[in-house]
């Protein structure tokens, strides 16, 4: 059998795309609820275009999602029935601390997330929890400059105090930051960075990555003094890198960009800044400003495991001619000829999972957790909201696969697998619905219509049977 006999099998959502309940339970307002869906989007994720409040103009998505906040224990149910052994979730920050910067927590937001562990505990659901999954409170964004400030790091230290203490014995795996190379391609999205006119843009990101990685070496140190059962992971956007051809320049184009997507894990892996992002911040004229106290955190508080979010991989050339840019996680790439593709245009490669579990697994020698994988496409339901969805089966079957050959054939450490999304929610690239990846149907549209009825889609007993036999059975 490939899979330990604990293997950790279940699905991932964010709070920002699945809560809702924006303004309730004391919450405060987060950088991810005023992002909106539609032509402007991609401009306020990238920090390019200032919206700091809702206007009448645009419908903001996550203001309700797909109201999980109030539908939770029937959401949980559905996932026991399918027999998970692990839910990924987040945290929404300005739940805990409305503002941000407040000395003392919200209760109401507290216990809510108390309520929602023990509701998993109940159907012996092992929750992983991501403290930060893009969140950052907007007072923190306005007041602060959110993540380019060095203060971040203690309002960020005081959420991780609170939580870890309050929810010992209910939490063991918890992720720091989600996506932490995200940063570099969608700072507002991705940690509240926005940009004035004549704003070093590069400096500021490296400086608020700093500000991140030391957060996320504190929160390790905190959660194994808190409770020495906590494991720790770092969480990175992966998907290698291929070279167009075999042309040196290619070869060395695609090793660079491995290099952008590592630096983060290898300073949270291994406790220091590679020599390679070092040079690369000095030609750049990067300077960050860095305590010998931030570097010694650095090294002491290294990560338990690493996890990874997994959809495609890259190609990297430097042929102008062939930079026909796909779309992929908001990660430009060339086409690669030999894949297929999504519907949003994603290239759909099962052994580059095994390739990019090869890549990581090499480089840190710690155990692996695959937190995020699946197909977005558009489902279309029966009158009794069934959607027969033997693609998103075909894709899962594929990359559970190559995964278990990862194990098996290779000898990968492999602690665990969620799909993402496992019921329908807000698409984070696109703030789109129809691009759905749950195992659950909900009935809502990109523009917020729909009754929010859950219902099972085929994979629902399709993924039902790969748990139960410890995924020895794919077939569909």
């Amino acid at each position: 059998m490939a899979f330990r006999k604990d293997f950790l099998w279940g699905g991932a959502t964010a709070a920002n795309q699945c809560e809702g309940g924006y303004d309730e339970g004391g919450r405060g307002l987060a950088n991810v609820d005023v992002v909106p869906i539609g032509e402007d989007r991609f401009s306020v994720i990238t920090g390019q275009k200032k919206m700091f409040d809702f206007d009448e103009e645009h419908f903001y998505p996550a203001k309700e999602a797909i109201d999980m906040y109030h539908n939770y224990k029937e959401d949980i149910a559905l996932f026991a029935e399918m027999g998970f052994k692990t839910y990924r979730m987040s945290i929404a920050w300005s739940r805990i601390f409305p503002k941000g910067d407040e000395k003392e927590p919200n209760e109401e937001g507290l216990k809510f997330y108390e309520d929602v562990f023990k509701e998993c505990q109940k159907y012996g659901i092992e929750p992983l929890v991501t403290i930060t999954h893009f969140d950052c409170p907007m007072h923190l964004v306005e007041a602060y400059g959110a993540w380019r400030s060095r203060e971040l790091i203690g309002f960020y230290e005081n959420l991780c105090q609170v939580i870890f203490n309050r929810y010992k014995g209910l939490v063991h795996y918890w992720l720091t930051f989600n996506e932490i190379n995200m940063i570099l391609h969608a700072p507002f999205m991705g940690a509240g960075l926005y940009f004035e006119e004549g704003d070093n843009i590069e400096q500021i990101k490296y400086q608020a990555a700093h500000h991140e990685l030391v957060a996320s070496a504190i929160a390790t140190k905190i959660a194994h003094e808190v409770d020495p059962e906590n494991k720790v992971g770092c969480m990175l956007a992966a998907g290698t890198n291929y070279p167009f051809t075999c042309k040196p320049e290619d070869v060395w184009a695609s090793r660079q960009a491995d290099h952008e997507n590592y630096f983060f894990i290898d300073v949270q892996s291994r406790g220091e800044y590679p020599a390679y992002a070092l040079k690369k911040m000095e030609r750049d004229g990067i300077v960050i400003d860095m305590t010998s106290e931030d570097l010694a955190l650095l090294k002491e508080h290294t990560v338990d495991f690493i996890s990874f979010s997994y959809y495609s991989s890259r190609v990297a050339t430097t042929d102008p001619e062939l930079l026909e840019q796909t779309a992929g996680n908001i990660f430009a790439s060339a086409k690669n000829p030999y894949l297929k593709e999504s519907e949003w245009g994603w290239q759909i490669d099962p052994l580059g999972l095994r390739i990019t579990m090869n890549d990581i697994y090499d480089r840190y020698q710690k155990p692996l957790f695959i937190v995020e994988n699946g197909l977005g496409a558009i489902d279309t339901p029966d009158e009794n909201g069934y959607v027969e969805d033997d693609y998103r089966i075909d894709y899962l079957v594929q990359h559970i696969q190559a995964m278990k050959d990862a194990v098996e054939l290779d000898g990968i450490d492999l602690l665990g697998y969620t799909t993402w999304g496992c019921i329908d929610l807000v698409s984070a690239g696109t703030g789109e619905m129809k691009k759905r990846y749950g195992f659950i149907y909900v009935d809502r549209d990109n523009y917020g219509n729909g009754t929010l009825k859950r219902s099972k889609k085929k994979s629902f007993d399709w993924y039902q049977k790969v748990i139960a036999t410890n995924g020895e059975d794919l077939s569909n």
